[in-house]
């Protein structure tokens, strides 16, 4: 992740929302933006569940195989703002208090896709990538909260 030619994170975020946003609005004037949004959500989250088998078939599973390959690749160039809230062998938690992804579908006029898009992406990832571990997370900035609260830890 984040290594290599590889277009960087943020980059293939914004070249996929220039096509998925269209097409998910679109599909909402044909079919309503519910049942689009659930249709882009659901395709969306099993991209990202491959997407995160893949990364575990490469760098093994594991929090800390999480923490060092992935969450540091995501945010690896600023893109998030993070503060850690606990970091043990169990657990790993942070709130991200500012997050460029919320940002560039902002300034793409779609951050009401943004969820879809992105954030729908993140319990579906770590689905693929290790079954062992969970997410809980109560809300995101790009839904308006004021951070989102990540939690990783061991089942």
């Amino acid at each position: 992740m984040g290594k290599g030619n590889e277009v960087p994170l943020l980059r293939q975020r914004e070249i996929e929302a220039k096509v998925i946003a269209p097409l998910i609005r679109a599909f909402a004037a044909e079919i309503g933006e519910e049942r689009a949004r659930l249709v882009a959500k659901e395709a969306m989250k099993k991209i990202s569940r491959a997407q995160g088998e893949a990364v575990a078939a490469k760098f093994g599973g594991g929090l800390e195989s999480l923490k060092n390959n992935c969450i540091s690749a995501w945010h690896s160039g600023g893109e998030l703002e993070i503060e850690e809230k606990k970091d043990d062998e169990g657990e790993y938690s942070f709130n991200v208090k500012r997050c460029a992804y919320a940002e560039l579908y902002e300034k793409l006029g779609c951050r009401e896709l943004g969820a879809v898009i992105s954030c729908s992406r993140d319990f579906a990832f770590l689905d693929g990538f290790d079954r062992g571990l969970e997410l809980t997370r109560t809300k995101t900035l790009m839904e308006g909260g004021d951070c989102c609260d990540f939690c990783y830890r061991k089942k």
